[in-house]
C-alpha cells in the first residue's frame, strides 16, 4: 500500500513538472495581464499628463464614466451584431454546410477543402487590405465591377454597408475553423445509426434533424463558445478595413479599447472597458458550459 502511495505521489510530481512551463506561460501572458488590467481600471494611469507622471487610485470613477459613455454602449451593440452575424450565423451555417459536403464523396473534394482553408493562409491585417481592394473605391472596386456586370448598381460598400461588409469578411475568415471543428463532431457519430435510420425509411432531412443535430450538439455548443469569444477579440481585420468608421458604425469594443488606451492615451479607462468585456466573456463561457451540462 505504501509503495502504491509513493508511486502515485511521484506520478503527480512528474505531471506537475511537465505542466509547469505551460502554467508559467499561462500566468505570464493571460492571468497576470488580466489582473494588471483590473488594477489599472481603478487608476487614472495615462500615457501623457498627470496620469503618466503620478498615477493615482480613483476608485470606481472609470466605471461610472463608462456607464454614461454612449460610445461604449454603441461599441457593445456593434460587437453584438458582429458576433451574431459572423460567428453565430455566418461561420456556423457555412462551416456546417462545408463539413456535411466534405463528409460525402463529392467531386473535387480536395480542391473544395483547399478553397475553404485558403483564407487562413493570409494574416489578419493582410486579409483586411486584400478586402479593401474588393470593397473600397466606389465604382472602381472589384466587387462593384462584378455586380455591375450583372446589372446591379455599384456602391461604396464600406461606407454604405459597413457593418454588413465586416461581417462578410470575418465570416470568410472563419469558415475553415468552423468546418474543421464540425467535421470532427460528425466523425464521432457511428455510421451504424445512419444505416439503421435508412433501413427504417427515414428521409435525409429526418436523419439530419433527429440524429445528426442532436448528437452534434456538444460540438456545436463548443464551437459557439470558441467562435463567440474569438470574434469578440477581433481587432486587426476590422481596423485595417474601416478603423471603426464611418461614424462608429464598425467600432467594435476591441477597437474602442484601443482608441481609448492608445489614441486618447487613457490607459485606466481603457482597462476598465477591457475588464467589463472580460466579465461579459466569462459569463458567456459559463452560459455555454452550463448549456453543455458540464459542472463549473
Amino acid at each position: 500500500m505504501s509503495r502504491r502511495h509513493d508511486h502515485e505521489a511521484r506520478m503527480k510530481r512528474q505531471l506537475l513538472f511537465i505542466l509547469l512551463p505551460s502554467m508559467l506561460l499561462l500566468f505570464a501572458f493571460t492571468i497576470y495581464p488580466a489582473l494588471y488590467s483590473v488594477y489599472l481600471s481603478f487608476t487614472n494611469e495615462a500615457l501623457t499628463g498627470v496620469g503618466a507622471l503620478r498615477p493615482q487610485n480613483v476608485g470606481f470613477r472609470n466605471y461610472i464614466r463608462l456607464i454614461n459613455d454612449t460610445k461604449f454602449w454603441n461599441s457593445l451593440l456593434v460587437t453584438f451584431f458582429f458576433v451574431l452575424g459572423s460567428a453565430v450565423i455566418g461561420q456556423f451555417l457555412l462551416g456546417l454546410a462545408s463539413a456535411l459536403a466534405l463528409g460525402r464523396s463529392i467531386q473535387f473534394r480536395r480542391v473544395f477543402a483547399s478553397i475553404i482553408l485558403l483564407p487562413n493562409a493570409a494574416p489578419e491585417v493582410v486579409a483586411g487590405f486584400m478586402w479593401i481592394s474588393m470593397l473600397a473605391g466606389g465604382e472602381q472596386s472589384t466587387l462593384s465591377r462584378i455586380v455591375a456586370f450583372f446589372g446591379i448598381t455599384p456602391a461604396d460598400w464600406l461606407n454604405t454597408f459597413p457593418l454588413a461588409m465586416i461581417i462578410v469578411v470575418n465570416t470568410w475568415r472563419g469558415i475553415a475553423t468552423a468546418m474543421i471543428l464540425l467535421m470532427a463532431g460528425l466523425s464521432t457519430i457511428p455510421q451504424e445509426i445512419y444505416e439503421a435510420a435508412r433501413m427504417d425509411g427515414a428521409t435525409p432531412s429526418q436523419i439530419f434533424r433527429r440524429i445528426t443535430l442532436p448528437l452534434m450538439m456538444p460540438t456545436i455548443l463548443l464551437y459557439m463558445l470558441i467562435s463567440a469569444v474569438s470574434t469578440i477579440a477581433v481587432f486587426g481585420l476590422v481596423y485595417a478595413l474601416t478603423r471603426g468608421g464611418p461614424g462608429g458604425a464598425t467600432e467594435l469594443v476591441s477597437i474602442y479599447i484601443y482608441k481609448q488606451s492608445f489614441t486618447a492615451f487613457q490607459l485606466g479607462y481603457g482597462a476598465a472597458v477591457a475588464v467589463i468585456v472580460l466579465l461579459i466573456t466569462l459569463m458567456l463561457g459559463v452560459f455555454y458550459v452550463r448549456a453543455m451540462k458540464v459542472e463549473v
